[in-house]
């Protein structure tokens, strides 16, 4: 094996994993945020919006990401609707990243003790504002882990974007490859930069969680 491409290409890599950390955080923070509003609908009192809620999960995550992906950047173009790669790259990994998320609110917001939001409301509080103060920062702590998880496993599948042309690492790693013939060196590469990504993040909320949990 031949790494010496390294020493020419290196900026590939970095700009590369640079970049779909960037399509990672967008798409888990929007994901996280929309995944909160689907997932009150998922327990909503009125039945059609729980029902469209479930048909929402059960379609994305019945669908391929690569499709998703696809039908963004692409199918959209049929509709007057042309979005930049980047931009298409984004909301496709938030509405995939949504769907997962917003299980993961409602498995934690169903965990919480109904006692805590009676309590609340004999104090005075609304539905939403028990959600708010007490259900919701118990939740989110309970699913730290949970939404890391989602992270880590976005910045994995975010190298699909590179199929509408980002230049996220994979896109990047298939430049150097083709340039240099040095596939399988190329790849190992992409999978270290991965793995340091990933392996670095599931640390750092390891120490988050701790923190937390210690509070």
């Amino acid at each position: 094996m031949d790494f010496g491409f390294l020493s020419e290409y290196w900026t590939y890599f970095l700009k590369g994993a640079w970049l779909t950390l960037q399509l990672s955080f967008f798409g888990v923070l929007f994901g996280t945020i929309l995944g909160i509003g689907i997932a009150l609908l998922r327990i909503s009192k009125i039945g059609i919006l729980r029902f469209l809620a479930s048909v929402y999960i059960e379609v994305i995550r019945g669908t391929p990401m690569l499709v998703q992906i696809v039908i963004i950047y692409y199918g959209l173009t049929n509709f007057g609707i042309n979005l930049p790669p980047f931009t298409s790259g984004v909301i496709a990994l938030t509405i995939n990243s949504a769907a997962y998320m917003a299980e993961v609110f409602r498995a934690g917001i169903n965990a919480i003790d109904k006692g805590q939001t009676e309590a609340a409301r004999s104090l005075g509080m609304s539905h939403g504002m028990a959600l708010r103060h007490i259900v919701l920062p118990q939740a989110f702590r309970n699913m730290l882990p949970a939404i890391g998880n989602e992270f880590i496993v976005i910045i994995k599948d975010s190298s699909l974007v590179s199929f509408i042309g980002i230049a996220d690492l994979m896109y990047n790693t298939q430049t150097v490859y083709s340039t240099t013939y040095r596939t399988f060196e190329a790849l190992l590469v992409a999978a270290a930069v991965y793995f340091v990504m990933t392996f670095t993040l599931s640390k750092l909320l390891g120490l988050l969680e701790r923190k937390l949990s210690a509070s």
